[in-house]
């Protein structure tokens, strides 16, 4: 593939150890190219399924391939099936949030996927439950019109999943709590009241994540 081509001539070997400091440390290919790079690539193949499925599909597999595909795919033609397909093989955070900021956000299913992948607990599940946070973190920052109640229902799912350890659930799990408060003052104050419920919990992971959204959320104005 002559995209895979221009993508490799980006390699980058400083990059992927700056990445790997970061935590992107995912089983595919790592060529250490940036996301200024992947998206100027992505302008000329804006809204190509078919050449997203081949860039996912590439084996053995390479990250950078992985998100440009999410870039350059079409919302309107992602089916439910390829999201569960393509969050299975979620190996880093960077493609997970990649995925659900640029992408799955805009699809019909995120809503429900935000939900259902939200309760996913089995060890191989964590960039799966993690993508299930990020889209409600997305989507509390960019589904304008949706109304309040869809918000102030994800909360008791955020402190349900809060004891959960792992390191990049939790900083989701975080990040959705932030993000929805940061809405408007009335999820404002339903998270603040939400991470108080949390930090109860008393274990490790609740009390970091109740810890961090309530520094953010009580001092904003």
């Amino acid at each position: 593939m002559r995209l895979l081509e221009e993508i490799r001539a980006h390699f980058s070997q400083r990059n992927v150890d700056g990445q790997r400091r970061f935590g992107i440390t995912p089983a595919t290919e790592q060529l250490g190219v940036s996301m200024a790079v992947l998206r100027k690539l992505a302008r000329a193949h804006r809204r190509n399924h078919e050449l997203s499925l081949a860039l996912w599909a590439i084996t053995p597999p390479v990250h950078e391939a992985r998100l440009l595909a999410a870039l350059t795919d079409d919302p309107a033609r992602v089916t439910a099936w390829q999201m569960d397909a393509w969050a299975r093989t979620f190996d880093s955070w960077d493609v997970c949030d990649i995925c659900c900021m640029h992408l799955f956000r805009r699809t019909p299913f995120a809503f429900g996927k935000a939900v259902q992948w939200s309760a996913r607990n089995a060890p191989r599940d964590t960039f799966v439950k993690r993508a299930g946070f990020a889209l409600m973190a997305t989507l509390a920052v960019h589904a304008k019109d949706e109304p309040d109640a869809t918000f102030l229902a994800w909360l008791p799912i955020i402190r349900r999943e809060a004891n959960d350890g792992r390191n990049f659930v939790r900083k989701a799990v975080n990040w959705a709590l932030r993000q929805i408060g940061k809405r408007n003052p009335r999820l404002r104050r339903a998270a603040i009241a939400e991470a108080r419920r949390i930090r109860l919990l008393d274990t490790k992971a609740a009390r970091w994540i109740a810890a961090d959204a309530l520094r953010e959320l009580e001092t904003q104005r």
